[in-house]
């Protein structure tokens, strides 16, 4: 494995780029102060654009580094900037990573994330070198849930009442996804 860290992505309809502190009032407005966007996430929404230039202001600082994985979404089309995708807790011994994506509503069901997160993994398996890429979500959260099988991460598991929700306290189940280098280039072919 060679970390390369967040190298600028493209597809054809989406930038996937480093972060700017300047990129707070979009982010902001289009999902980190949506309680719909954040309900099954590990995070609560913003209440205030500070709270989101303070945490852009880090994501910037820490995107010259070699081992960060953390992308603006950017829809090439107007330029605007509808979601995020990281590699969270790349494991350079275990050559794995788990991967994290939120989008703003107004993008949802439009195959943006799905683009976004097969350019990932391209990057990730090609470039990059991982063995494995996992992700979970909600049960609940279908839209996730499509996004990960359509991209090839298969379903590992489920773990019941297994995280409290920060917005609501609900328990809800969490569903196991993961991908090997070896299912991905069976896949592309």
């Amino acid at each position: 494995m060679q970390h390369k860290g967040t190298k600028i992505l493209e597809t054809k309809r989406l930038l996937l780029r480093k972060w700017k502190e300047s990129d707070a009032e979009e982010a902001f407005a289009h999902w980190m102060s949506d309680p719909d966007v954040t309900k099954y996430l590990t995070w609560t929404p913003h209440v205030d654009i500070e709270v989101t230039r303070s945490l852009l202001k880090i994501w910037e600082r820490e995107s010259g580094e070699p081992h960060t994985y953390k992308w603006a979404i950017v829809l090439k089309e107007g330029n605007v900037l509808i979601g995020d995708i990281a590699v969270l807790c790349a494991d350079e011994f275990q050559e794995r990573g788990t991967i994290g994506y939120c989008m703003g509503k107004a993008w949802w069901g439009k195959g943006f994330m799905t683009e976004a997160l097969s350019e990932v993994l391209r990057y990730c398996f090609e470039e990059v070198g991982f063995f494995r890429i996992d992700g979970e979500y909600a049960a609940e959260n279908i839209g996730s849930s499509r996004v990960m099988e359509k991209c090839g991460l298969a379903y590992e598991g489920t773990r019941r009442k297994f995280f409290r929700t920060s917005t609501t306290g609900e328990r809800v189940d969490i569903v196991e996804r993961g991908i090997l280098r070896e299912d991905y280039f069976k896949n592309i072919k």
